[in-house]
């Protein structure tokens, strides 16, 4: 796996990249600001690329508005923010701008860079790694009628942990139930959000999607 990682502190930058190259990860370029970001992802292609939302020179959203940017201009390219701050307009952009391939999460919550490099291959793999208290803090900030109303309070439970990133088989160890029972709930997701069998794959991804922007 490929990736870029965009850092404005020294510090963290290097540690990134020492961490990721011990766990494999082929770090093609390290950078401190949006524009050099976005740039090296131009120039390199990469299966994914790891943002600070916090970047020169304004110190505010410049790595997430270079995110939406890339997702826009470069699709195939998987986006992980990796921040303390959770900037809910542009991040519900982001998340809403394609089928997959997105991710956020708290710096402050990673414990473990094992669990990090799994979230960063399913980003670059094009599904999607959330944090819930990125998800608690999107769904506080737009509240608005949809298809979701139609959902059993465990029908919303399972959406928010398949937006974390949770398999079937994780979520049915959280509840304590089958494996068989999460399925159930799963399809009946799918069909209240008329996300019909053709979609494919990108199911499980779209009904997050549409979870995020409800």
């Amino acid at each position: 796996m490929r990736v870029v990682v965009a850092e404005d502190s020294a510090l963290l930058r290097d540690g990134l990249v020492q961490l990721l190259g011990m766990r494999g990860v082929a770090v093609v370029a390290a950078v401190g600001d949006a524009d050099a970001l976005l740039a090296a992802v131009a120039e390199h292609a990469p299966d994914a690329a790891v943002v600070d939302v916090r970047m020169p020179p304004t110190q505010t959203d410049e790595g997430l508005r270079a995110a939406v940017e890339i997702r826009r201009a470069h699709p195939g390219t998987g986006v992980l923010i990796f921040s303390q701050y959770v900037e809910t307009k542009h991040a519900a952009e982001l998340l809403g701008s394609g089928a997959g391939g997105v991710g956020y999460l708290l710096k402050e919550r990673v414990v473990d860079i094992g669990e990090f490099v799994d979230a960063l291959r399913r980003v670059a793999a094009g599904g999607t790694a959330l944090d819930p208290e990125v998800v608690s803090q999107l769904l506080g900030a737009s509240r608005r009628g949809s298809a979701l109303d139609g959902l059993t309070p465990r029908e919303r439970e399972v959406l928010g942990l398949m937006a974390q990133g949770l398999t079937n088989q994780s979520i049915a160890a959280r509840f304590v139930v089958s494996e068989r029972a999460v399925e159930k709930h799963v399809a009946n997701i799918f069909a209240k959000l008329g996300l019909a069998v053709g979609e494919g794959g990108h199911r499980r991804v779209l009904a997050v999607l549409r979870y995020l922007e409800g």
